[in-house]
């Protein structure tokens, strides 16, 4: 079941983005000392984005955080965060909560989609292809940067 996250979901939801998140990093996630089910708890309540999740047997596996960027087009939506268990990889579930958020974004009238990732993370920029993402001409790669940028053009309602 694909669904919106709600706030008492935060501490399960960071759980999962911190699991996620260590895989692309050689040396292990680096310990920030950030407060991410806090950061989840804003991400989830915010007005103007939305959180979905993808659940099975009660278990949170998946999730998506999109909302419009800043001094951005209404028409635009950047997918702030987007990360399945790896337990779960290869599964199906990521490409069923894509779909799911494309089918929000195409409901809310949104035309393009933005993103970034880290140039370490292989796996995700080869999801991101597969589901049409291509890079984005408006931010070339920057000698150094850690992330690259993808667009995604939502497709019309058939």
């Amino acid at each position: 079941m694909i669904r919106t996250a709600v706030p008492a979901e935060a501490p399960a939801v960071a759980a999962l983005h911190a699991r996620a998140r260590a895989t692309y990093y050689p040396d292990g996630l680096p310990d920030d000392g950030f407060d991410w089910a806090a950061a989840w708890r804003t991400a989830v309540a915010r007005a103007d984005g939305q959180v979905l999740c993808a659940v099975e047997q009660g278990r949170i596996v998946a999730l998506a955080s999109f909302r419009t960027p800043q001094d951005a087009p209404a028409d635009m939506v950047k997918l702030f965060q987007f990360h399945v268990d790896p337990d779960r990889w290869r599964t199906g579930i990521g490409t069923r909560l894509h779909a799911a958020c494309v089918d929000q974004w195409r409901a809310e009238g949104r035309r393009t989609a933005v993103l970034d990732v880290h140039v370490d993370n292989r796996r995700a920029q080869a999801f991101y292809a597969r589901q049409g993402w291509s890079p984005d001409p408006e931010n070339p790669p920057a000698e150094d940067d850690h992330h690259l940028y993808l667009r995604y053009a939502v497709p019309p309602r058939e």
